[in-house]
């Protein structure tokens, strides 16, 4: 046997259900953001979630006219609710207990006029690819998100049994030419009451995902699977205690499963809890820009783009495009026509909603870059 050849590559990826943890706290970071971005379009935020059983500690700055007005303990309860969690029944709690620490109030004279200036360094990635159906993402994070949807549409469906707490793991086997891919096998995991389980919970939840499972496969082409796949339901046992009570949360701590799983390197840092004047939070969406912008419009397959900027500038700079087969593409010319200032996402919360986002997706609302495919970007280099 030769150990060096191989006919496929294993892909994984993993996605969470907005009841754990880690997700509520992302969720509760952004719907900060959100609300001082409405008081204020220039509002500066930078603040951290944690919490764990019904404590919620909140921590960091929130600048900006009319920001000190921004009801935190509100946002708090309406993730909270909005996740699953309507009557504390899974939680065993009946009130919540929201501690802050914040630095509010309007900004330091001269503070809201420097806002498209960077106040510190940061190196972010932008990914895109162009197989159909997966939102120009790898295929193993596409469907990973896509079950968990599917998981939790489930769960809500089943409120008498199941919890808002969950997650879901995915094995791919991909072909060589990396245009067809095999379910392997898939792990679930998922918040329910003890007097549900056994037979009747791994059949229920089985049969929901291989629909999903269906629904994916006419939407991916290359993509299949068979009814013997290898599932895998609360492999560690009972999953009767789940969210907050069950473990701490903490945003920002999901940052492979917020950028593009773990074959696409992430850069930068974490985006919930940052606004849009951030560098960790207006890099990547540029990044993502110039990404699809080779996919969409110069024809790559796939496409990572890496940016970098410094304290003090106003702008970021492109460093580092590279397609299939490691080419490398001159990132002067993918620049242009890219808005890469700082300040160029200001408004790209209008029209969304912030916590959605950060339960299920940052790029999941991009607008199409373009439909017609132009000459390809010059080949600089390859190694």
């Amino acid at each position: 046997m030769n150990y060096f050849e191989t006919s496929s590559i294993l892909r994984t990826a993993e996605w969470i259900l907005p009841g754990h943890p880690d997700k509520l706290a992302d969720a509760i970071a952004d719907g900060i953001v959100q609300a001082a971005w409405k008081k204020d379009p220039r509002a500066l935020v930078a603040v951290e979630v944690a919490l764990f059983r019904k404590s919620v500690f909140i921590d960091g700055r929130i600048a900006g006219d009319g920001t000190s007005k921004v009801n935190v303990e509100a946002i708090v309860e309406r993730v909270y609710r909005s996740a699953g969690y309507t009557n504390w029944s899974w939680s065993k709690n009946d009130k919540l207990n929201v501690i802050t620490d914040l630095i509010r109030g309007k900004f330091a004279t001269g503070e809201s006029e420097i806002r498209p200036m960077a106040d510190d360094q940061s190196i972010v990635t932008g990914y895109a690819c162009s197989t159909p159906g997966t939102g120009y993402l790898p295929v193993e994070h596409a469907l990973a998100r896509h079950l968990a949807k599917a998981l939790y549409t489930f769960s809500k469906a089943n409120a008498s049994n199941c919890g808002p707490d969950g997650k879901v793991i995915v094995f791919l086997a991909e072909d060589l030419d990396a245009r067809s891919w095999r379910l392997d096998s898939l792990s679930v995991s998922l918040h329910h009451r003890l007097e549900w389980g056994g037979v009747d919970a791994y059949r229920a939840t089985r049969n929901a995902l291989l629909i999903a499972l269906a629904d994916f496969a006419l939407a991916v082409p290359g993509f299949h699977f068979d009814d013997s796949v290898k599932f895998n339901f609360n492999g560690a046992g009972c999953f009767e205690v789940g969210g907050p009570m069950g473990d701490n949360g903490l945003s920002g701590k999901k940052l492979v499963v917020d950028f593009y799983g773990p074959r696409i390197p992430i850069g930068g840092g974490a985006m919930s809890g940052k606004d849009f004047w951030k560098v960790d939070r207006a890099g990547p969406l540029i990044a993502r820009e110039l990404a699809l912008k080779a996919v969409q419009v110069h024809g790559c397959r796939e496409a990572i783009v890496t940016l970098g900027i410094c304290p003090g500038d106003t702008e970021f700079r492109c460093v580092r495009v590279e397609t299939e087969n490691r080419m490398h593409l001159d990132p002067r010319q993918l620049s242009v026509g890219v808005d890469l200032r700082l300040a160029s996402r200001a408004n790209w919360l209008a029209g969304r909603d912030l916590v959605e986002v950060a339960r299920w997706g940052h790029w999941m609302s991009e607008a199409v870059v373009a439909t017609t495919p132009q000459p390809s970007l010059q080949t600089v280099s390859s190694l």
